[in-house]
């Protein structure tokens, strides 16, 4: 047997936005039905950022991503977030492919946001508020225009020249630079950002908004306002990992909210166990932390069409 190897280019040719999607509403149905195996992310901090490594298994495939999240490297022309992947045989444990997840974890974690708003979002969404106008912001537009008949996006980022970046590379879309709290009173928002702080405000938000809380992934970080938390029906990817590292972390670690007050995953909402929206007037919550089944599927996904198309370099590990 023979080692894949996928460079950055490789994946992001291989992967679409719709057959991720896909895929990751399966996988979340597996996690629901105890069928998907993951621990939490395991983190190693460093001086300027830090690494996380994040093991996980589904029915038929295994692996484990090695993923870094450095901000100082967009002033080295470098991504923040970085990783390489290990695909592998469960039955063997064999290294099926080693590939880049730059990519992958850029596609898994904008699909996933965009289900979870298909699931938690009012039908009737027609604009979306993008706080943070990072690679995130890309993606998540381009998975939410799939779902959703976006007439109006408002982008906020702290620096104008990232917010006026993304706005010239989306002309088909009406889209606009806006204030912090002019992007939160949209149907969907999406937070990205790094903060550590609140950048979203509970009175900046309407009744019957959903927001995708995607920047927290770490301990200590934090985008809502912990008073948003409680108006809201809050979903989760991962109960343990997201009272450990999302969005909810600090407010639980400072007791201002509770990993009773979770109203379940995202899993369960999929495959109909626990209740979604329940009213047009809610205001909904889907806590983003990253799951490596995530990236296991999308993985998966990856391997299976480059060995169908074949053609790329390859080595013997064993």
């Amino acid at each position: 047997m023979s080692t894949l190897l996928l460079s950055r280019g490789d994946v992001a040719e291989l992967l679409n936005m719709e057959e991720v999607t896909g895929v990751l509403e399966q996988t979340f149905r597996e996690h629901a039905a105890g069928r998907a195996q993951m621990v939490p992310k395991v983190y190693v901090k460093l001086e300027k950022g830090d690494f996380r490594a994040m093991p996980g298994a589904i029915p038929g495939a295994a692996g484990v991503k090695w993923v870094n999240v450095h901000l100082e490297n967009r002033e080295l022309g470098l991504p923040s977030i970085m990783g390489i992947f290990i695909y592998s045989d469960p039955n063997t444990g064999y290294p099926l492919a080693i590939m880049d997840a730059t990519e992958l974890t850029a596609y898994r974690t904008a699909a996933t946001s965009a289900i979870a708003s298909r699931y938690l979002a009012r039908t009737d969404s027609r604009t979306m508020g993008l706080i943070g106008a990072g690679r995130q912001s890309y993606m998540h537009l381009e998975s939410h225009a799939r779902v959703f008949s976006l007439e109006e996006i408002k982008v906020y980022d702290m620096r104008p020249e990232a917010a006026v970046a993304l706005i010239s590379s989306f002309p088909r879309f009406n889209i606009k630079e806006a204030s912090a709290e002019e992007t939160a009173a949209s149907d969907i928002v999406c937070t990205l950002t790094p903060a550590t702080a609140p950048v979203v405000q509970a009175s900046w938000v309407r009744l019957g908004t959903h927001i995708d809380a995607v920047g927290a992934d770490a301990p200590g970080k934090q985008e809502l306002d912990p008073a948003l938390l409680r108006m809201a029906r809050v979903v989760v990817d991962d109960v343990t990992q997201a009272c450990h590292g999302g969005e909810i972390n600090v407010a639980v670690s400072r007791g201002l909210f509770t990993k009773e007050q979770i109203q379940g995953t995202l899993g369960e909402v999929i495959a109909g166990i626990k209740p979604g929206r329940e009213g047009d007037g809610d205001i909904t919550i889907f806590d983003s932390t990253g799951l490596s089944i995530e990236d296991v599927a999308t993985a998966r996904l990856v391997y299976e069409k480059a060995t169908e198309r074949g053609g790329y370099p390859s080595i013997d590990i064993v």
